[in-house]
């Protein structure tokens, strides 16, 4: 099996925000993270998406060339890990396996798209991870292009996570065309963010927080702007957004209101971040905000470093959840990873399974793959594969949420290999029929739910089929055994699979 990797020396998040592309390069010794390098590019993707969802060609060449950009930086600087999220506005975007096939060739990286709640979760890592903090609870807003992440947390664990599809550039583009500000306009603005906000008012307040903290470009650009109105003011208040935004007004627009701190490629979206940072206020009773250093992509890099610590990984942590939230049978569970494991072992090479998430996602498929037992057990594989699927899993990608949930939706029964591939990027959406083939294996082997260990069992890959051979002998004395096996050869030929087993 491959090993465990290694604390990479050079690590990279890329956040493909909305508004704007950010990079962000460390170099990791001693048990610290080094900010080596920061790239950014105002891309304005959300400006170009469509209400069918389809991305224009002008947004997709800038994001293309700006990911071309990105691409040699990295390659200059030999990063060993690098990881690369697409948020709120290629959540939203429909068809766009090709601009992700082009954007992988130019940065020469993948790209995963992440939840709202993901992202959320995230930056408040990266704000935690980066930024002196009080002891207390802490309040953290991130306003983007295209959504708004509400976090409350203490210490380095968050409370409570919520995103809202609200975002500066989308705010903008209702309330301020061509840039045009008036108090009519802004007033509405803020009225209609509030009504955003309005679900939070009441749980937030509940929770209650002492220190509010703002993060990413647009609180920084706003503090920017504030500190350039009195330069003895680090925090944004309540009365300086007020002073802000009375300026744009009688300026008419930003540009006119003559603001150095805010640069020429912010003009655009600036009015709508300050209407729903100002609605923040307003609606959940803020006084002031602290702005801080981290944000989406700083969370990322502290991400990739727990990922290779099992006891830091938050997917570990949400699959244990899952677990004990719906009463997995876990002796059961923990006979058919060790199963899946061996035959992995087994199969590895010849199925092209090296990469590591193959092995995590065999394990975690195993340990869940009961889950829909607790809704009904007809067709609990299907109740589990939902569960998977549109549950808030911390710590997992859509991909690789996408990919657990139809493990375990074809663990059992009849299956069709043929959607859970088109629902894959390459090269999962064939490794996921190999992955699917070795889980539906060791749960069948299991089925007994019989403490006693199983023999050694030969699992010998043969192209597009599989070789099943047990000891001598030991098939004659667990005919049930051996009369699933039968089924299953059945169920697997329907599905282009060959099982042969002796």
């Amino acid at each position: 099996m491959p090993h465990q990797p290694r604390v990479p020396d050079v690590l990279a998040a890329v956040d493909l925000g909305s508004n704007s592309f950010h990079m962000v390069v460390a170099r990791y010794a001693h048990g610290q993270l080094t900010i080596v390098d920061r790239l950014r590019e105002m891309v304005r993707l959300a400006a170009g998406l469509d209400e069918q969802g389809r991305l224009s060609k002008e947004s997709t060449d800038r994001a293309l060339a700006a990911l071309a950009r990105f691409g040699q930086r990295l390659r200059d600087m030999r990063a060993d890990s690098v990881r690369v999220v697409g948020t709120n506005t290629l959540r939203k975007a429909r068809r766009k396996a090709g601009f992700f096939e082009r954007a992988r060739e130019a940065l020469g990286h993948p790209i995963e798209i992440i939840s709202g709640i993901e992202e959320a979760r995230l930056i408040y890592q990266g704000v935690v991870q980066t930024t002196s903090l009080e002891a207390g609870r802490h309040f953290v807003v991130d306003i983007g292009g295209g959504s708004t992440e509400c976090i409350i947390g203490d210490g380095r664990d968050h409370r409570i996570l919520e995103s809202l599809y609200m975002g500066c550039v989308a705010v903008s583009a209702a309330h301020f065309p061509g840039g045009r500000v008036t108090a009519q306009r802004f007033s509405s603005a803020v009225v209609d963010c509030s009504v955003e906000l309005e679900p939070l008012q009441v749980p937030f307040r509940a929770i209650g927080w002492e220190y509010a903290i703002g993060s990413s470009g647009t609180a920084r650009a706003i503090g920017e702007a504030l500190r350039e109105l009195d330069p003895s003011n680090n925090l944004i208040t309540r009365d300086g957004l007020r002073d802000l935004a009375d300026r744009i007004i009688v300026a008419g627009n930003v540009r006119r209101a003559g603001f150095v701190t805010i640069d020429e490629e912010r003009w655009p979206v600036f009015p709508g971040g300050l209407a729903i940072l100002t609605a923040v206020f307003d609606t959940l009773g803020i006084d002031s905000m602290k702005v801080a250093d981290g944000a989406l992509r700083e969370g990322l890099l502290y991400d990739m470093l727990g990922r290779l610590r099992p006891e830091d990984d938050a997917r570990e942590r949400s699959v244990r959840s899952m677990a004990l939230r719906f009463h997995v049978d876990a002796e059961q569970a923990t006979r058919v990873e060790a199963t899946a494991v061996d035959f992995l072992a087994q199969t590895y090479a010849a199925w092209d399974l090296e990469d590591p998430l193959a092995e995590q996602a065999l394990r975690w498929a195993a340990r869940l793959h009961e889950i829909g037992l607790d809704i009904s057990h007809s067709g609990h594989h299907k109740h589990a594969a939902y569960l998977l699927e549109h549950a808030d899993l911390p710590g997992f990608p859509r991909e690789e949420q996408r990919l657990l949930a139809s493990l375990v939706g074809a663990h059992r029964r009849k299956i069709s290999f043929a959607p859970i591939a088109e629902d894959l990027v390459p090269p999962w959406h064939v490794r996921v029929l190999y992955l699917t083939v070795i889980l539906r294996l060791s749960v069948l082997l299991h089925r007994g739910r019989s403490k006693s260990p199983l023999p050694a069992i030969r699992l010998t890959p043969r192209g597009r089929g599989v070789d099943l051979r047990f000891p001598r002998g030991w098939l004659n004395e667990h005919p049930l055994t051996r009369a699933d096996l039968g089924l299953e050869v059945d169920y697997l030929r329907a599905a282009g699979i060959r099982l042969s087993v002796s």
